[in-house]
């Protein structure tokens, strides 16, 4: 890490990075907000899947798509700006990522700066990734929620609550695969060291399994361990890298220490 000089920064100073890289991050949004207000229907017609195919209802001319259905006035203008925003939130998530990395790294040396260009480039794949599963796990989810309606009645569902829904479980596993981002890059910069990762690994299991079923949109089982399971290995494995990343280290360190304090053999005296 930086010293104390290095990284000394005034109060005001941390208040106006801040409010930079908030901006930044609200411009990026906007933006991606824009595309997913220009290709609205592709995406509502894609999340729709699981529950019905909109996008044959709508060739056929149907009035209605399975159990969906707006209400209100204003119903259809909300639908269409969440499903923007958040689209735009999801598409926008690695930018926005690199800007809170970014806020962070001006404490870091030259060297360590260079390490965390892995999380530039690993955190997108890996938030794909997890939104991705989302997406695969959705169809799950639906028919295990489905499951807990009663014979002979009609269960009817709201187009923003449901999209609403679907987004929030992408967002929330593409997020939740950032941990090993985080964990690795903390440890190539020598702020964590693996053991220090794996040491609680209960309470690293529980508190993910706690995380996934306090704020993910489904309620069932099934999908809050499919949801779980992942991240459960991913953090294994990052704990794993990082214990020989250490290794490597403190072996380097050896040799650097062995090598300074060496000292020759005194040569016998000639008397």
């Amino acid at each position: 890490m930086a010293s104390a000089t290095q990284a000394k920064m005034p109060l005001l100073d941390h208040f106006r990075e801040l409010r930079k890289r908030v901006l930044r991050s609200a411009i990026a949004v906007l933006v991606a907000f824009g595309g997913g207000w220009h290709f609205y229907n592709p995406i509502i017609t894609t999340l729709a899947k699981p529950v019905c195919d909109l996008k044959a209802a709508q060739q056929s001319g149907a009035a209605s798509c399975g159990a969906l259905y707006i209400s209100g006035v204003l119903g259809p203008l909300d639908l269409q700006i969440k499903v923007a925003l958040l689209a735009g939130v999801i598409v926008s998530a690695p930018f926005w990522l690199y800007q809170l990395w970014a806020f962070i790294a001006p404490a870091l040396h030259r060297k360590e700066k260079r390490t965390s260009i892995l999380f530039v480039v690993a955190a997108t794949p890996f938030f794909a990734i997890g939104a991705t599963l989302g997406y695969v796990i959705l169809p799950v989810a639906i028919k295990a929620l489905f499951g807990f309606t009663p014979n002979s009645i009609n269960n009817l569902i709201r187009f923003d609550d449901y999209l609403d829904f679907v987004l929030r479980l992408i967002l929330l596993v593409g997020l939740a695969f950032e941990l090993p981002i985080f964990l690795l890059t903390f440890n190539l910069i020598g702020f964590l060291r693996g053991k220090t990762i794996l040491r609680p690994w209960r309470i690293w299991v529980f508190g993910i399994f706690l995380v996934v079923a306090a704020f993910s949109p489904t309620a069932d089982p099934l999908s809050m361990v499919l949801l779980s399971a992942p991240l459960v290995v991913l953090y294994f494995m990052a704990g794993g890298i990082a214990l020989l990343v250490d290794k490597r280290r403190d072996r380097r360190a050896g040799k650097v220490e062995t090598g300074a304090t060496s000292i020759d053999a005194p040569a016998p005296i000639n008397e």
